[in-house]
């Protein structure tokens, strides 16, 4: 039987990690680095949009949050091209 290592943020934590082990256990330490980064983005949007959006929920902020944290690349060509962020190409 062979050993295996895995990675996982700690802003997710082990117990949210083990429920979602397809999106949330990594292989590689350099993949679980990246979720953080996406994590942390998402916290710091989420304070930024409950600031800005008023009547805008906690869960809605969240959720928000973390579709634009997951799509970054896609909002920063967007900034240049606004068409991108409803393009096929996306």
């Amino acid at each position: 039987m062979a050993v295996q290592a895995v990675y996982f943020s700690d802003r997710d934590g082990l117990d949210m990690a083990l429920k979602h082990p397809d999106t949330m256990l990594f292989t590689s330490k350099a993949e679980a680095d990246a979720r953080d980064r996406i994590l942390e983005l998402a916290e710091e949007i989420q304070v930024f949009l409950s600031k800005k959006v008023e009547g805008l929920s906690d869960e809605q902020a969240e959720a928000c949050a973390m579709a634009i944290a997951e799509e970054r690349d896609l909002f920063q060509k967007a900034l240049k091209k606004p068409e991108l962020l409803n393009s096929a190409e996306g």
